[in-house]
């Protein structure tokens, strides 16, 4: 399969002028996957609810949904983006992913980072992997990362690949995505922005580095940390399949949960 990071310098409340731009780095890209980053389209800096009210769309509905699932379509390919998500009277910063046949699913953060918990609520459901043409995609959001039971409970329930938005204000990620495509024997693709966001008193700087990990710690592609980039990698999930260490040992195989049970807790 080919995945497609696509890694963006969105404005801030500006979602249509944010999608166009997107759409033209996707454009000349041929891939199977195309990943962007964590409120690729919206921004990531709110002041108030009011603007994340304005930004948000139902999972599977609105402007960005239909140009993306459009874009899908005509590719026959899929799409995984980062979008504040209307549900009744509550926000979610979520992900979505659309194939040719249309939606495919909504994840709803779990692990809420900062100010992000005085906007979003906290995702109800658990991480989502689904079977896609080429093997078996589970779905992570930025923070996320820093809770190591996330990556291993969808590695656990099958997934192949972590398809992971994101918009990293703190350092360790790129590396730490390594950890965990290693440990649990998986491939990892983590697309985020850049850029320097202002909104009211608040600022943030994203640090780029986009990358995809091989379940070896293989460090396949990594973009730079300034620019809006895109990069196009092909790998075979059949490499995430088999969790053999050496001759002796597997990696889930050999693991002893009722000696874990603080993990639980």
């Amino acid at each position: 399969m080919r995945l497609a990071l696509v890694q963006t310098a969105p404005r801030m409340l500006e979602p249509r002028a944010n999608l166009e731009s997107a759409l033209a780095l996707m454009e000349p890209l041929a891939a199977d996957v195309y990943l962007l980053p964590e409120l690729c389209f919206s921004g990531y800096t709110f002041d108030r609810k009011e603007e994340v009210a304005a930004t948000a769309e139902p999972a599977g509905e609105g402007e960005v949904f239909d140009a993306l699932a459009a874009f899908a379509r005509e590719r026959q390919a899929y799409v995984c983006w980062g979008f504040p998500e209307r549900a009744g009277e509550r926000f979610y910063n979520s992900a979505s992913l659309v194939g040719p046949d249309g939606h495919v699913g909504t994840y709803r953060k779990v692990h809420l980072f900062s100010r992000e918990t005085l906007f979003f609520s906290p995702g109800d459901a658990p991480a989502p992997v689904y079977d896609l043409p080429f093997g078996r995609v589970g779905l992570m959001i930025c923070f996320d990362w820093f809770f190591p039971e996330m990556a291993r409970s969808l590695a656990l329930r099958g997934a192949e690949l972590l398809l992971h938005p994101a918009n990293l204000v703190l350092p360790h990620c790129p590396q730490a995505m390594i950890t965990r495509s290693l440990e649990n024997r998986i491939f990892s693709a983590t697309c985020d922005r850049v850029g320097t966001e202002t909104n009211g008193a608040t600022t943030h700087r994203f640090i780029g580095s986009s990358q995809v990990v091989s379940p070896r710690g293989e460090l396949l592609a990594r973009l730079g940390r300034e620019q809006q980039e895109t990069a196009v990698v092909e790998f075979d999930l059949a490499a995430a399949r088999s969790k053999r260490l050496g001759e002796y040992n597997d990696l889930f195989g050999d693991r002893r949960p009722n000696f874990y049970a603080l993990a639980s807790r």
